[in-house]
């Protein structure tokens, strides 16, 4: 196969795997598993396997200590706080409707960008904020199924705490490569939880080989897989290209949702889940004109 023809099949690879992040995180919340405890193992696990496969490929640089700082700041605060924020959200709803929340991170970075750079406002990119918000209202309105506010306004927290880690890291990556960035990130999110957990006494132990199953689901699956996947696919066809191809990850969810979980979708959560993807399509258009 050509460059191209693998390049898009690793970012549909990890689109899938993103997208069954929300499968695991119910089965383990049914194992009665604490959130600090799946996500200290997803990113302490995930570091264990990340780090040897990026040194011995040559990907993984030692940064300067200004850029481990921010590194450790983007896991232990943004890539923490929206991790647990997502998870939290699963209590209140069905993993593709956070899933298609969740997705509205883009229209919070548009914002959080005009309230710096207002002049980077343009039409497209109104249209896209109306048709996210649109999407989110119609889902939350109209089709309450698998629905919670409460949990809306979580995952909407997540959403807007991965908008804040997602422009911060931005400034990091002119002087680092993506994969040491994240190589970084991992371990101080991983250490993160481990406090949190080892402080409040909600760390345990899985202790069925089905929580085992969601956990390591959750580091391999869903995070080592897909992490390592977009960044070969990246290289290949492309950052706008691949993200463009991600927004298949909501629908990954509602789908796997529907078979593994029995969850409900209508014709209401299709079209809303739509005007989500729509409006990322739109960002993304707007970003590489």
């Amino acid at each position: 196969m050509d460059d191209e023809t693998v390049g898009i099949a690793l970012v549909v690879i990890s689109a899938v795997g993103f997208g069954t992040l929300g499968i695991f995180g119910v089965i383990a919340a049914e194992e009665e598993l604490s959130i600090p405890t799946v996500l200290a193992l997803r990113f302490a696990l995930a570091s264990v396997i990340i780090w040897p496969i990026l040194w011995s490929r040559g990907r993984l640089q030692i940064p300067s200590r200004r850029i481990i700082a921010i590194a450790f700041a983007l896991g232990a605060g943004g890539y923490a706080t929206q991790s647990a924020l997502y998870f939290f959200g699963l209590e209140f709803m069905t993993a593709g409707m956070v899933a298609i929340v969740l997705y509205t991170y883009p229209a919070f970075v548009v914002v959080l960008t005009a309230v710096v750079h207002p002049d980077r406002v343009t039409p497209p990119l109104v249209a896209a904020l109306v048709l996210s918000i649109g999407g989110v209202a119609l889902i939350t309105g109209v089709d309450p199924a698998g629905v919670d506010p409460r949990g809306v306004v979580v995952v909407l927290g997540a959403a807007c705490a991965y908008s804040f880690y997602i422009l911060v890291s931005q400034r990091a990556l002119t002087t680092v490569p993506a994969e040491t960035l994240t190589a970084f990130v991992l371990p101080s999110a991983a250490l993160s939880f481990l406090v949190f957990g080892a402080g409040t006494g909600s760390l345990t132990i899985p202790n069925t080989p089905t929580a085992w199953g969601a956990v390591l689901g959750i580091a391999i699956l869903a995070t080592v897989v897909p992490v390592l996947t977009f960044f070969a696919g990246i290289a290949k066809i492309g950052a706008s290209r691949a993200s463009v191809i991600s927004t298949a990850e909501p629908g990954v969810t509602v789908g796997l949702g529907a078979l593994v979980l029995g969850e409900p979708v209508s014709v209401v959560t299709v079209v809303g889940g739509t005007l989500v993807v729509a409006s990322v399509l739109f960002i993304q258009r707007e970003e590489t004109v």
